[in-house]
C-alpha cells in the first residue's frame, strides 16, 4: 500500500455551467487556491490534487444534474457520482460551519456516519453551482479510512 506521503496527485475535471459561479464557489466559499485559468476553466488545488472546473455551454444554459442516482448508506441516499476531500475534524466542523453562513443546501448534512463502528466518521455531501455533488469527511482516528 502507498503511504499518504508518496500518494501522487490525482486530476480531476469536472463540467460546470458557469464558471464564474464555479470560481466564487470553489475559491471563495471552499477556499480552494486558483492555478491556471483561461476563459472557460479553472485549475485547483484541492490539497496538492488538481480539479479542474470546465464550463460547458455558454454560461447561461440549466443546470442539469451531473448526479447519476444515488446509493443507500447508512440510511442515507447518497448521491453518485461524487468527490471529496478527508478532513480532520475540526477542520470538517469549520468547512461545514462555512457552508452553512452561506445557505449552502446540504444533500446529506453534517452528522457521524456508522457512530461507533469500524470507519466511524463525520461526513456531509453539498452540490457545487453546478449540480456536482461533494462529500467531505473526517475520522477521529484515520486509521479507521479502510477499515472492515
Amino acid at each position: 500500500m502507498t503511504s499518504a506521503a508518496t500518494i501522487p496527485p490525482f486530476h480531476l475535471a469536472i463540467p460546470v455551467h458557469n464558471i464564474d459561479a464555479a470560481r466564487q464557489f470553489y475559491g471563495d466559499v471552499l477556499g480552494f487556491s486558483r492555478g491556471r485559468s483561461d476563459e472557460k476553466w479553472t485549475d485547483w488545488n484541492v490539497r496538492g490534487h488538481q480539479v479542474v472546473t470546465h464550463q460547458v455551454g455558454d454560461g447561461t444554459s440549466e443546470v442539469r444534474s451531473p448526479v447519476a442516482g444515488t446509493n443507500p448508506v447508512d440510511g442515507h441516499e447518497v448521491p453518485v457520482p461524487h468527490f471529496g476531500l478527508v478532513l480532520g475534524v475540526d477542520e470538517f466542523k469549520e468547512l461545514a460551519g462555512r457552508l452553512e453562513a452561506v445557505d449552502t443546501e446540504f444533500v446529506i448534512e453534517p452528522y457521524v456516519r456508522f457512530a461507533g463502528e469500524p470507519g466511524e466518521q463525520w461526513t456531509m455531501f453539498f452540490l457545487d453551482p453546478s449540480g456536482n455533488a461533494l462529500e467531505f469527511k473526517a475520522f477521529q482516528n484515520i486509521d479507521q479510512l479502510f477499515a472492515v
